[in-house]
């Protein structure tokens, strides 16, 4: 028996996402060719991205096809920053808040690094969530210099909602652009990306049940980028390269379905996910549900991020698959990197709580047997995990 509790990462691929792929890419063709096949491809990929517009809530004209979340998240960060220093140099701040995905954290960085941005990191709160007071007060001190602000609608790691529409307010008020990573939020949150107002917002198809490679930039009419990718000027020219058809097909499919599916889902699979955080404290009281509160209502349904003090995230990780149980430390983007999470630091959690951290995430295939298979497995991997915690902190006492 085995259960898939990383649906964060990726979910599994839907049969109809698999199909329009298939069909696509069997039918050939360059979009961007003049002759039938390309034609017919460029037919497919605009029929692509008007349901990838109405799925969102937006326009057609104001979505860019990339290759997945990252590219986006890079496009949105990079393309609104070169536009807006170019148009007025004095505005070389971003603002970001700490707990970003990788995505776009390391663009944060690099900007500051190679382009000399100056960085001011929005404040959150032991939840990990956005404090709206304290970014009105920043934006109040360096909204003149702002050229964006970047802050992602539901957090990765530990699920907190974003108040994200109240930021873009904020924002706006201060002619401050601002990008949105949604990539955990589209198709489980009820609102739509059009009604939240950034101006650049990142999709990822893998998180919706496409293939990965898949995914789009939300750009928010008159807003302008500075291209990342430079070519044939595809996409309106800030994303040029040869459009991916059947990644375009397989994305509208999937989010179109997830779209649909998240009145029925979400709360689906928020059940699942309680049910679950009540067994794992049931069986370890010491441990530590990190983020929103899931009964407040702002976390993701499918996220559940718990600290186990006296065990290694990386000890429990290995044992759960041992037992047949797929789980995450965190973002599998970092997978590998032995670093405390950032997540968790800028909420205040204390280093060592962290290490022990774990994320259960859910997603449109759970179901009951995948929590009693956690559960069954928990007091053996929690037993074996203390064991080894404890094995290894005394060799580190005793150099």
């Amino acid at each position: 028996m085995s259960a898939y509790l990383d649906h964060a990462a990726t979910t599994p691929v839907r049969d109809t996402a698999l199909a329009a792929w298939r069909d696509a890419a069997l039918a050939g063709g360059n979009p961007s060719s003049l002759h039938g096949p390309g034609r017919r491809a460029r037919r497919a990929v605009e029929d692509a991205r008007e349901q990838v517009a109405a799925a969102l809530g937006v326009g057609a004209a104001e979505v860019v096809l990339t290759a997945g979340g990252t590219e986006a998240d890079n496009l949105g960060v990079k393309g609104l920053w070169g536009a807006r220093t170019a148009a007025d140099p004095r505005r070389r701040v971003v603002l970001a808040s700490p707990v970003e995905h990788h995505a776009v954290l390391d663009c944060v960085t690099w900007l500051a690094d190679a382009r000399g941005a100056e960085v001011v990191w929005l404040p959150v709160d032991a939840d990990g969530r956005v404090d709206v007071a304290g970014t009105a007060a920043l934006l109040e001190r360096d909204g003149d210099r702002a050229a964006l602000l970047t802050c992602m609608w539901a957090n990765n790691e530990v699920g907190t909602i974003q108040p994200l529409a109240e930021v873009v307010a904020l924002a706006h008020e201060h002619e401050v652009p601002v990008h949105a990573d949604a990539v955990q939020a589209v198709g489980w949150l009820p609102e739509a990306v059009g009604a939240i107002g950034a101006d650049t917002v990142a999709v990822s198809g893998h998180k919706l049940g496409a293939p990965t490679g898949s995914g789009a930039l939300v750009v928010r009419r008159g807003t302008a980028l500075e291209p990342v990718l430079h070519g044939g000027g595809q996409e309106r020219g800030v994303r040029s390269g040869t459009v991916d058809a059947p990644a375009a097909a397989a994305l509208a499919v999937a989010l179109r379905e997830a779209v649909a599916e998240q009145p029925d889902q979400a709360p689906r699979v928020a059940a699942l996910r309680d049910r679950l955080a009540a067994g794992l404290l049931a069986t370890d009281p010491t441990a530590v549900v990190q983020g929103a509160d899931p009964a407040s209502g702002g976390r993701l349904p499918t996220n559940l991020h718990v600290t186990f003090p006296g065990c290694e995230g990386d000890s429990l990780l290995y044992l759960f698959d041992a037992a047949g149980v797929a789980v995450s430390t965190g973002s599998a983007c970092r997978a590998g990197v032995p670093e405390p999470s950032h997540v968790l630091h800028a909420m205040g959690v204390a280093p060592l709580l962290a290490r022990g951290a774990l994320r259960f995430s859910l997603g449109r295939t759970s179901t009951d047997a995948d929590v009693d298979r956690v559960l069954e497995v928990l007091p053996a991997v929690l037993e074996r995990a203390r064991a080894a915690g404890a094995r290894s902190r005394g060799a580190v006492l005793a150099g």
